[in-house]
């Protein structure tokens, strides 16, 4: 055990250290908004980062936040409220045996039609009646079609088996025998995945869940020795299940946590895809998902030279994690080991593994002399496996596959979407209120409960101006058109920039204007000429926004407010500011007006898109678990809204709110 002293007072000394992390890729600058968003992302990402060691400053703080955290967390893995722990039906499709042990191929549900395929390693002999300790092993993204890649770790299955454990090997989501899908974001498009608050961590994390369900119904299951252990997808599922499951007695992550400040100031999160992050709804500081697991004995394995988990990131973990453990006088429970090399096992990160689970399963912390046996080795055609893959399959052929899967679309299934019922007469206001709370706690938590108006940075003659929205966050506000003599102005008209022709954005709404009218244009954050560089993959500005408790609409949505609010007191409050927008504009400028009720009298949207699931939509973190745009358009009543270019029968909700509302006649829907 190294010197705790020592690590902790290094950590604190590399939590701001930006600068001297390991870096993944040359930072984006092909775009005019590139360096700004960068720099705004690092500054946040160390706000967050750095409350973790205020949060352990006693036991006894940490103990009264931690039951709010576990439901916390659950709600960030898509797993809160927990589902209903439905028949597993769990099924062994064969069986063979080898030199001291037995594998069984099976699968279960961990949802009805959610297969999960994996391969259980028991001894040969075990005598009636005993009970034996039992290895959770979940797998990394190793490729190995349609075997499934619990197939090239079964040499693990093999050592445990071999020295009296029952080891169940599960396939991931993506890489199993039923291959679906854990790239959503990193480069499927697939954007509503956070505002469904669906991330495939929260599959890999049930199914991992429910195999220990598994486990403990079996009869040569010991329920009070259960491990949990893999590498790189696996090293992070083993958080993701050993912090959800206190049934877990040991947790042995290989190579599968960083940082905030790695993944997103060093951009590390360009070498991962989605099943390796939750979404940050209540922005945490990542080490405590790792702190979850104490005081449970935790092995924190990792190598000096993998580049997606790099040592100054590892370094930070484990010195707050030892501080935590010191806390409940169980220094002894938590260690680390770092290997010499890339992101791989070797013998050391092997043999250290088995002797940590056999301390704290077995009681036997001898060193482990046979860990280099029945490896697979090699690579391609000259791979070598103890075991044919095609013997583990627990399908064996295609016809044999569930036609009743849900795998492939569980995405569309996992995280329920909200069903709003609309207000009844007398009830709109306590509807309101109720769902704009439920924003406020889990969609727009990032924001403060009162926008501020935008600061004026520069001003020129041109008529455009740049105004900071937020501290490093500048946006523009041009001047569009309209009445000029202020003393004629009858209304304030700010649309929203989406494309990146502001003359376009501006042009679309001419018809929709009134005589009286000034029109300004406002060009929120990575839009028209603040548009930051998108890659995919790895979009790694949309998908570091998540990790912050955020997305970019949500600052969108900011710069909205920010900038109206700017305008009303330009114009002293005395002339109505109406926000306005095409598109996907309009549904930000919408949620603008939602929240900054005081200074936006009412909003223009022409064509919006009428669900958070349209492709064209704005993306906001869970929004879809609380309401849908049909819901956020009718809690602007009772302030004026115009709708164009949507059919009636689709905004019904929006209608059935304003009317409860009283207010039907702040409402015009134009089908045309």
């Amino acid at each position: 055990m190294r010197s705790c002293h020592f690590m902790f007072i290094l950590g604190i000394l590399l939590c701001g250290a930006v600068c001297c992390g390991q870096v993944y890729g040359p930072a984006d600058r092909d775009n005019p908004g590139d360096e700004m968003i960068q720099s705004y992302l690092a500054h946040r990402t160390e706000e967050i980062e750095l409350r973790f060691m205020q949060e352990i400053e006693s036991l006894e703080k940490w103990q009264r936040a931690r039951e709010q955290y576990k439901e916390e967390y659950l709600y960030m893995l898509g797993l809160w409220p927990m589902p209903e722990r439905t028949p597993l039906c769990a099924k062994i499709t064969g069986s063979l045996e080898g030199d001291g042990y037995v594998v069984d191929m099976l699968h279960y549900q961990s949802v009805p039609r959610l297969y999960v395929t994996g391969n259980l390693y028991r001894p040969s002999a075990v005598p009636a009646g005993k009970r034996l300790p039992a290895v959770l092993y979940v797998c990394g993204h190793s490729h190995r079609g349609r075997d499934g890649n619990k197939t090239a770790y079964q040499s693990h299955g093999i050592w445990y088996a071999r020295h009296g454990y029952i080891c169940l090997v599960l396939d991931t989501l993506q890489l199993g025998e039923i291959g679906a899908i854990h790239h959503g974001t990193y480069r499927e498009g697939r954007w509503w995945w956070h505002s469904r608050g669906y991330t495939s961590a929260g599959v890999e994390c049930l199914n991992g869940m429910r195999g220990i369900d598994y486990l403990v119904s079996r009869p040569d299951v010991d329920p009070e020795r259960i491990a949990v252990t893999g590498i790189s997808g696996g090293g992070a599922s083993t958080f993701w299940i050993a912090a959800a499951d206190e049934r877990i007695k040991a947790a042995v992550p290989v190579s599968g946590m960083a940082d905030l400040m790695s993944y997103i100031p060093n951009r590390v999160i360009n070498g991962h895809c989605d099943c390796m992050f939750l979404y940050n709804t209540f922005q945490w500081p990542w080490t405590r998902i790792a702190a979850m697991v104490a005081p449970r004995a935790l092995l924190f394995v990792n190598s000096d030279a993998d580049p997606i988990f790099p040592m100054d990131a590892n370094e930070r973990v484990i010195n707050r994690l030892e501080r935590l453990y010191s806390l409940y006088g169980a220094g002894d429970l938590v260690d680390a080991v770092v290997s010499i090399g890339g992101h791989s096992y070797r013998q050391d990160i092997r043999q250290a593994a088995y002797r940590f689970i056999n301390t704290h399963l077995k009681d036997d912390p001898q060193i482990v002399l046979d860990s280099e046996v029945d490896l697979v080795t090699g690579s391609g055609s000259n791979r070598r496996h103890p075991i044919d893959p095609q013997r583990l399959r627990v399908f064996p052929q295609d016809s044999d596959l569930p036609e009743d899967e849900l795998n492939t679309t569980i995405d569309e299934y996992f995280v329920p979407m909200a069903r709003v019922e609309s207000p009844g007469q007398g009830e709109y206001a306590s509807w309101k209120q109720s769902l704009l709370s439920e924003l406020r706690r889990v969609v727009f938590r990032s924001l403060p409960e009162r926008i501020a108006a935008a600061q004026l940075v520069d001003g020129t003659q041109s008529g455009e101006a740049r105004l900071e929205s937020e501290p490093g966050i500048e946006i523009i506000l041009r001047s569009a058109g309209g009445v000029e003599v202020d003393a004629d102005v009858k209304r304030i008209v700010l649309v929203v920039e989406w494309s990146n022709a502001a003359e376009e954005d501006a042009g679309w709404s001419r018809e929709l204007l009134e005589q009286g009218d000034r029109v300004y244009v406002c060009t929120p954050r990575g839009t028209g000429g603040l548009r930051w560089t998108r890659k995919n993959p790895p979009n790694y500005v949309e998908r570091s926004h998540v990790l912050l408790g955020q997305t970019a609409d949500t600052g969108r949505v900011r710069d909205v407010a920010a900038a109206a609010r700017y305008l009303a007191g330009k114009y002293k409050m005395q002339t109505p500011v109406y926000v306005a927008g095409n598109g996907a504009a309009g549904v930000v400028a919408a949620y603008a007006a939602l929240l900054e009720p005081e200074e936006i009298a009412g909003v223009i949207a022409e064509q919006p898109p009428v669900s958070h699931m349209e492709p064209n939509a704005p993306q906001f973190l869970n929004i879809l678990r609380v309401c849908d745009v049909p819901d956020t358009l009718g809690m602007l009543a009772p302030r004026a809204l115009m709708v164009k270019g949507v059919k009636r029968d689709l905004l019904a909700r929006t209608s059935a709110a304003y009317m409860a509302a009283g207010s039907i006649e702040s409402l015009s829907i134009r089908e045309d």
